[in-house]
């Protein structure tokens, strides 16, 4: 299993080809030996947020995008793990509160992140994928 950044579930759905070929062959390989792609669940609060700005020009409601997302990932919860995680990720990490509690997920699951942002793969404090 692999955790999914935010804009990496918006480009699969949206924007295919600005997905690396990396983080393609990563993303097949889960998807054939039957474990499954995971997302945080402020992930889909960052969905909502874009979408109600209508930054994804959808024909549907904003449940509807959740609920299918829901349907596609394994959602992970913000434990206690994970919030202990991102209160200790160092300071050349990204400060913005969603990248934290992501980059956490993936620490406490012992997950890789599958990310474009250069800032969280510089600061080495995850293993990530792209």
């Amino acid at each position: 299993m692999i955790l999914l950044d935010t804009h990496v579930v918006l480009w699969l759905a949206f924007a295919p080809d600005k997905i690396s070929n990396n983080a393609r062959t990563a993303i097949a390989d889960v998807r054939k030996t039957a474990t499954s792609l995971a997302i945080s669940d402020i992930t889909l609060w960052e969905l909502s947020v874009f979408a109600s700005k209508g930054g994804l020009g959808l024909d549907i409601s904003i449940e509807s995008l959740l609920q299918e997302v829901e349907a596609r990932f394994i959602v992970l919860p913000i434990s206690r793990q994970v919030c202990t995680r991102a209160l200790s990720l160092p300071t050349n990490y990204p400060r913005d509160s969603a990248d934290r509690i992501i980059g956490a997920t993936a620490l406490a699951e012992g997950l890789c992140l599958l990310t474009a942002d250069q800032e969280i793969r510089r600061s080495n404090a995850i293993q990530t994928i792209w």
